[in-house]
């Protein structure tokens, strides 16, 4: 033993790592400076922390030898590693083990960390911009020109992003823009709707009737694509009509002009996702938000300019600015817009991520976690029935979401399977 340590140094611990043992060529294992190394006797509890000085712990095929400088051999009788992150060691035939301290759950498992980030991130973005959106329509109550302001911030952000090649810029034609101003065009109506909506009732209630997207694209596909809608498709939607419907019969801040915006703004969603199946260009996601996005911004330009700009040239901002002061009112409006961009795109990049079935748990949740949040916020009061109705209207969602997204994985495994067969 005494020989054995005359070729070991103690250092501060270092970890190792293992090449393919299964080779005949002789891989390395190098000894690194972040993990410990222990040393103990087979038959003694006490463990010495040490490692060896630098050079490389060479082996070849089963019979591994550890050397130092080729001064000691000792032959390695067995290694073993614990996949559940206990103690990885190596056991030594003269008494020693090499023991290497568990890796974290980041190191582990990256990918459903950085996932979890992402819906997080979308999620957090989300519920602040829908807050703050509230906000600013207490004492601004301009949808039309708001609107404009979350666009116009997302342009100039996707602008700026293009000059510096974050991403780079994809170009554009005639043809490409063709296909994208149908998809703009019901963007921006569903935005502008939804924000009349957003500023004509509570947040929640808005929420609650835009439940009902669902129902409005599993009608324009049966109907205007003439795609075939299974009846368990149908038959989960049933329970978003009820609860839409109780929830709006005793909702405390319900008005024809809030529920009549949030469904145009449903219709508007449904058929801007038929035209972008028809859009699909094979340009990237970043590019085609940031086309549509300026796209969208020319059309809601002059219904904000009519609607709204006498209002707004005459009292409106002068009011606003009085309210909360020239420096707020500014920054409400660009965060407002910021907040806008980044959620939509956040959750762009988070969908492309996962498999339909996570997508659809995850806008169900979204739409609670934003309902729940602004209830407490606003402190809005709900009956009992308008909070049963909702409840019931996104259980109706989930259901319909983790059907569909079961369907589209039946339906990507048959052609997988046809295209190989």
């Amino acid at each position: 033993m005494a020989s054995m340590m005359s070729h070991l140094s103690l250092h501060h611990a270092k970890p190792f790592n293992f090449s393919n043992s299964s080779r005949r060529t002789s891989p390395t294992l190098a000894l690194r400076t972040s993990q410990p190394i222990v040393l103990s006797l087979r038959n003694s509890p006490e463990k010495v922390p040490a490692e060896f000085s630098g050079k490389h712990l060479r082996f070849s095929g089963w019979d591994q030898l550890l050397r130092r400088r080729g001064s000691v051999q000792i032959p390695v009788v067995k290694a073993a590693a614990a996949a559940d992150g206990d103690d990885q060691e190596i056991e030594i035939s003269e008494g020693l083990k090499i023991a290497e301290a568990p890796k974290s759950f980041a190191e582990r498992f990256p990918a459903p960390l950085v996932t979890g980030f992402f819906f997080f991130t979308w999620y957090f973005l989300n519920v602040i911009f829908n807050i703050l959106n509230k906000k600013v329509y207490n004492y601004f109550p301009y949808p039309y020109f708001v609107s404009v302001v979350h666009l116009l911030v997302g342009v100039t952000y996707c602008l700026i992003s293009w000059s510096i090649g974050l991403p780079k810029r994809a170009p554009i034609n005639k043809d490409l823009l063709g296909v994208l101003t149908p998809v703009a065009a019901c963007h921006a109506l569903g935005h502008v709707m939804s924000n009349v909506s957003f500023a004509a009732v509570a947040v929640s209630f808005t929420h609650t009737i835009k439940a009902l997207e669902p129902f409005f694209s599993a009608a324009a596909s049966q109907f205007v694509l003439g795609h075939q809608i299974p009846f368990s498709l149908w038959l989960s939607l049933a329970p978003v009509v009820l609860g839409v419907s109780m929830a709006s019969l005793t909702e405390l801040s319900f008005n024809w002009l809030g529920f009549t915006s949030a469904m145009i703004s449903n219709i508007s969603f449904t058929y801007r996702s038929i035209y972008s199946k028809k859009a699909m260009t094979g340009m990237d996601s970043t590019n085609v938000y940031a086309y549509i996005s300026i796209i969208a911004l020319l059309f809601c330009l002059p219904p904000a300019i009519l609607i709204e700009g006498p209002k707004l040239m005459q009292y409106g901002f002068r009011d606003a600015i009085a309210k909360v002061g020239m420096v707020k009112f500014v920054s409400d409006l660009f965060w407002i817009g910021m907040f806008y961009h980044l959620y939509n795109q956040i959750a762009t990049n988070t969908l492309e991520r996962v498999a339909p079935l996570t997508h659809a748990v995850g806008n169900v949740l979204k739409r609670v976690f934003v309902i729940g949040f602004s209830i407490i916020v606003f402190g809005n009061r709900i009956s009992t029935q308008t909070g049963i109705g909702t409840a019931i209207a996104i259980a109706g969602v989930a259901m319909y979401s983790l059907i569909k997204a079961n369907l589209e994985e039946q339906k990507k495994k048959t052609a997988e399977k046809a295209k190989t067969s």
